[in-house]
């Protein structure tokens, strides 16, 4: 079984805080407004309800996005999604599908959906700096035919994620061109870190390296 996690999260102890100071701590949305400037006129208009042919071809050409979801009057989780191009679905301008694929089974993602429909997706394609956002509700389907959309090499999905669209927006390149992430140059070697294998033998306790060795080396199928 997982480690059981925080159900509810309270508010910040400033008094076991000694740089967070009530000088400095934003409470009012005309405060923080005023710490920045206009919204352009593109970035303010740019939030739609439904997706259109360009979001539509941006879908089709992402093979990875993360999920937030959140657990009703708990934690919060984003998880990365990520298979071949085009693995979410649009059904229609209102609704996407996204296969759910063999993982840890934590499921901490569908466990939240569960108990708030609430979630937000950010899809990212290779090369491209901007992103596509799209928010909305979604629930967890069994439906032979959803699921069968996600089929790869004779596998299905066990569930499949309906997301019902509320809306969409693009968000600009800045935070992949700041951060590089596509360039090659810029990525880092494997031997700058230890292996997950090692991380995790230090973190879970009464596991071995070699246990979390074998454990990460399981030949699971990807589909």
């Amino acid at each position: 079984m997982p480690t059981p996690r925080g159900d509810t999260i309270g508010s910040v102890d400033e008094t076991q805080q000694p740089l967070l100071t009530d000088a400095h701590v934003v409470r009012d949305p005309g405060q923080l407004r005023s710490l920045y400037g206009a919204v352009p006129k593109r970035a303010a208009g740019k939030v739609h309800p439904s997706i259109d042919r360009h979001d539509r071809a941006f879908i089709a050409r992402s093979p990875f996005l993360v999920l937030a979801t959140a657990a009703q009057g708990g934690l919060l989780d984003v998880s990365p999604r990520g298979d071949l191009p085009g693995f979410v679905h649009v059904l229609d301008g209102e609704h996407l599908v996204l296969p759910d694929r063999p993982g840890n089974n934590r499921i901490d993602s569908l466990l939240n959906v569960l108990s708030d429909p609430r979630v937000s997706l950010i899809f990212l394609v290779p090369g491209l700096g901007h992103t596509l956002r799209v928010n909305g509700t979604a629930v967890i389907s069994t439906d032979p035919d959803l699921r069968a959309l996600g089929e790869v090499k004779g596998r299905l999905p066990v569930v499949a994620l309906l997301v019902r669209v509320v809306e969409v927006l693009y968000q600009c390149p800045r935070a992949l061109v700041r951060s590089g992430l596509w360039d090659p140059s810029r990525h880092v070697a494997r031997e700058a870190l230890p292996s997950l294998d090692e991380v995790l033998a230090e973190q879970v306790a009464g596991l071995s390296l070699q246990e979390s060795v074998a454990l990460g080396a399981t030949n699971d199928p990807l589909w």
